[in-house]
């Protein structure tokens, strides 16, 4: 297993096919040293150097790149929808994982409600949600560096049992009619605390389970079985909060995290994909976060997942509110918005999981029409219509999440990987104290629709500035063409000005260091 800066590479087969040196430019990675992968990058994007290099030398090398992708292995240039499945460890965490995640969206939708009912409050909702993930924010780079330091699966054996104690507690207390809101934060408050070391250590589990070669498709199958429970978890969620209230299902989620801790216990410890672990020394945060700053392919994906993780998904608040204040409905409404908003976010996994490379275009794209359609269903008058909507901001933002964090992933040292993305999981949930407590304020102060229109509207803006960003960190600038037959908005490279059809996709870009990292494209 590759260990350089960026590296995902598979491992090298027995008889050593030709090595050669590429750059993924669709995902503005580096995708290291490659043995044998040519459709990891080259012949599945069409980019890396046959894409970039000068007309005469682009024979050559796509010559090269074919003759070492005859040599890998059909799954390996391949990848299916569920080829991570193949794969007996990850098979195991992905059934447990979707027991819990199914208790984690009907405690998700029970607490939500729960709180509304004790207070009457939006901002209440807001701040239970802010506690959870406060945490996040104040130990998210701790969690990392214990991620980096210790095994993993026991990391993941500790904060799973924590967490489901966490909905053992609130079942009690709920079905004991003893539940106060000072309960309800304490508990949100430490459920947030087993999350700061749960996340990194789980999303860097998971590559060490799959390996390189398939953490693209394994992090959209997560994904996907996420969004998947939350198909099934609200339906549940609401019929029980009717039917017999919300303690019964803080019990199930409780209860539910026997799955994947029997799954952590099943798992072949020899068939992992083991990285060198960090040792403790001074000065690790640092290095951390002078990594990501270092590295334009990490820092711009990382800011514009913090502002749109910060004010575009506050969906508990947005949602409560629209259910109960716009719509003048109950819990089976607002399960129902929740379902709805999880198809399209099943569909936008699935895209993914068949996709081969991730694109910062895509991101940015995603990233904005997300924050369009929020706008527009902010806006509409009719239920429907805004029930309908639910399905495409799904789709987008799920779309936005799984490139952003394959790509960050792909990007990352593996050395420096449990950092990485506890800093990106940081921004993304960690922004939620600020973002929720403010957006509640919003939308108690000034209605449901304002406060969801200046979610929508922020997470548009930034995801324009993040592209333009991109786009100049690449070289690229944007053109305006208004001739009739021409495209009318294109990226051009900013020497020349004048190629007619540069894709920010497949564009070169400047070389840096050793040559193996570059600067990201645009797109």
């Amino acid at each position: 297993m590759s260990t350089g800066n960026g590296a995902h590479s598979a491992p090298a087969p027995q008889d050593k096919p030709a090595t050669y040196t590429t750059t993924d430019t669709a995902t503005g990675t580096d995708t290291g040293t490659h043995t044998g992968t040519a459709t990891d990058t080259t012949a599945a994007t069409g980019t890396g150097p046959a894409a970039t290099a000068a007309p005469g030398n682009a024979p050559a090398t796509e010559k090269t790149a074919s003759a070492a992708g005859e040599q890998e292995p059909a799954e390996a240039r391949k990848p299916s929808m569920f080829s991570s499945l193949r794969i007996r460890n990850y098979r195991l965490f992905a059934m447990g994982q979707a027991v819990s995640n199914t208790g984690t969206w009907m405690q998700r939708i029970a607490q939500d409600w729960l709180v509304l009912s004790l207070t009457g409050s939006a901002t209440a909702v807001g701040i239970t949600t802010a506690l959870q993930f406060l945490p996040m924010l104040l130990f998210g780079l701790y969690g990392g560096l214990v991620a980096d330091r210790y095994d993993k699966r026991r990391l993941l054996l500790a904060t799973q049992s924590v967490m489901g104690l966490t909905g053992l507690a609130l079942a009690v207390l709920t079905l004991s009619g003893h539940v106060h809101i000072a309960h309800v934060y304490v508990l949100a408050f430490v459920l947030g605390l087993a999350t700061v070391v749960d996340n990194p250590a789980r999303q860097t589990f998971v590559s060490e389970m799959v390996g390189p070669a398939q953490i693209r498709n394994a992090v959209s199958l997560n994904s996907a079985n996420f969004q998947s429970a939350r198909l099934v978890g609200p339906a549940i969620a609401g019929v029980l909060i009717a039917a017999v209230g919300s303690g019964w299902a803080f019990l199930f989620n409780g209860l539910s995290f026997l799955a994947p801790v029997a799954s952590l216990l099943l798992v072949r410890t020899g068939e992992l994909h083991s990285t060198e672990r960090a040792p403790r020394c001074k000065g690790q945060l640092r290095e951390g976060l002078s990594y990501v700053r270092s590295h334009p392919e990490l820092m711009w994906p990382i800011v514009l997942v913090g502002f749109v993780g910060t004010f575009g998904f506050n969906f508990p608040i947005w949602l409560t509110a629209f259910t109960d204040r716009v719509f003048q409905e109950g819990a089976g409404t607002y399960g129902l918005l929740n379902t709805l908003m999880a198809v399209g976010s099943v569909a936008g996994a699935l895209l993914s999981a068949r996709r081969g490379t991730s694109r910062m275009r895509l991101m940015a794209g995603a990233a904005l029409l997300f924050g369009v359609l929020e706008m527009i269903a902010a806006l509409t008058p009719s239920f429907w219509l805004f029930a309908a909507l639910m399905a495409p901001i799904g789709i987008m933002g799920l779309t936005f999440n799984v490139t952003a964090n394959s790509s960050v992933q792909l990007a990352s040292d593996p050395a420096m990987r449990g950092r990485v993305m506890s800093l990106y999981m940081m921004v993304f949930m960690g922004g939620t104290p600020i973002g929720g407590p403010v957006m509640g304020w919003i939308t108690d102060t000034f209605g449901a629709r304002v406060g969801f229109l200046s979610g929508g509207v922020v997470s548009a803006v930034v995801a324009v500035g993040v592209g333009l960003a991109l786009a100049r960190a690449g070289g690229l600038r944007l053109r305006f063409d208004m001739r009739r037959g021409h495209r009318h908005l294109r990226f051009v490279p900013r020497e020349s000005g004048s190629e007619p059809d540069a894709d920010p996709g497949a564009a070169a870009a400047p070389e840096r260091g050793d040559g193996r990292e570059r600067v990201p494209s645009a797109a």
